[in-house]
């Protein structure tokens, strides 16, 4: 593609639409994960002990490595949601961006 071709691009609505969505959504999904990982990470600095704790009596398994399973599978979900919501709206509206800038060349 031409320089040309890729400002005709940058100059579409929806382009700056799609920068916004995107831009939007990612940020936050960081702040999601940015405030549950150092939330978690305070908590170990500050209240060590109440991870420590068993998550039932007689329970081997403690609320430190329930909250950490929860973490794991839960930023799993985050990224599957991103990648599900790149793959449809995002790059739909990347077709349609690229679709009106090759009619716009012709």
């Amino acid at each position: 593609m031409s320089s040309a071709m890729y400002e005709r691009m940058r100059a579409n609505p929806k382009f700056q639409e799609l920068v916004s969505r995107r831009e939007r959504f990612a940020w936050i999904l960081a702040f999601i994960v940015l405030t549950m990982f150092y939330g978690f990470v305070m908590v170990v600095a500050f209240s060590p002990a109440s991870l420590g704790q068993p998550i039932a009596e007689g329970s081997r398994v403690t609320v430190g490595v329930a909250v950490e399973l929860f973490m794991f599978i839960f930023f799993w979900l985050l990224t599957a949601l991103y990648v599900r919501r790149a793959n449809t709206e995002f790059d739909a509206l990347t077709q349609e961006i690229v679709k009106e800038a090759w009619k716009e060349q012709k």
